[in-house]
């Protein structure tokens, strides 16, 4: 299941926020190799103190804390913008109340593992987590989520039916191609997400707020 917490609700949730940036280091720093802030274990970054909406995929039957992902308002600071820019096209620009951008998408190296598979070979987590992205957008009213992803992950959306519409200009960052894509929040993608997981109803936990838009505002 997917829990949802504010980034200004931290420290009510200090076992969950631990185990988030831990399983950030291992997979971003431990495993990719990225250059990325390690703080006393953590990876943790500048975006991290503009009140995010934390998107945590928890083990229903331990409670602990099996992946995460971030998402930003497009309104304000966020990695598009000002990490990748260079992405997009001179003068492009993606800002809107009805876009947000997602982030920091990382599994538990060893949940990754353990994980079952679908016929699909898509990682029973991973879909939990892309479904809850869809499901979070069209509870508060967006249009899309906005992503910054490599060609691996790109494989990992095809085969979960979640298309993106591809903008700006691929470009190498590193050792990985870099994209920049708009994925939909409608019914539509989240029939198709469910369906390429395997996932019947709702992935947010219950109850889920009714409103997270109201805690960024």
């Amino acid at each position: 299941m997917i829990r949802l917490i504010q980034g200004i609700d931290r420290a009510s949730h200090s076992f969950e926020i631990d185990r988030m940036h831990t399983i950030r280091r291992q997979v971003f720093h431990d495993r990719l190799g990225w250059d990325v802030k390690l703080d006393d274990g953590w990876e943790i970054d500048e975006f991290d103190d503009c009140n995010p909406l934390y998107l945590l995929s928890i083990d229903p039957e331990t409670d602990d804390v099996r992946g995460s992902v971030r998402l930003l308002p497009t309104t304000g600071p966020n990695m598009l913008r000002d990490v990748f820019s260079n992405l997009l096209e001179p003068g492009m620009e993606v800002a809107s109340g009805l876009i947000w951008e997602s982030s920091r998408f990382s599994v538990d190296p060893e949940y990754a593992c353990a994980a079952e598979r679908n016929s699909c070979q898509i990682n029973q987590l991973t879909a939990e987590l892309l479904l809850g992205m869809a499901e979070v957008g069209k509870l508060i009213g967006l249009s899309h989520i906005v992503s910054v992803y490599d060609a691996m992950m790109a494989r990992i959306f095809r085969r979960a039916g979640c298309q993106a519409e591809t903008i700006g200009r691929p470009q190498r960052f590193g050792k990985v191609m870099a994209y920049a894509g708009l994925f939909a929040t409608d019914d539509e993608m989240i029939n198709a997400l469910r369906a390429a997981g395997g996932i019947s109803g709702s992935v947010l936990e219950k109850p889920a707020p009714t409103d997270p838009l109201a805690a960024l505002l």
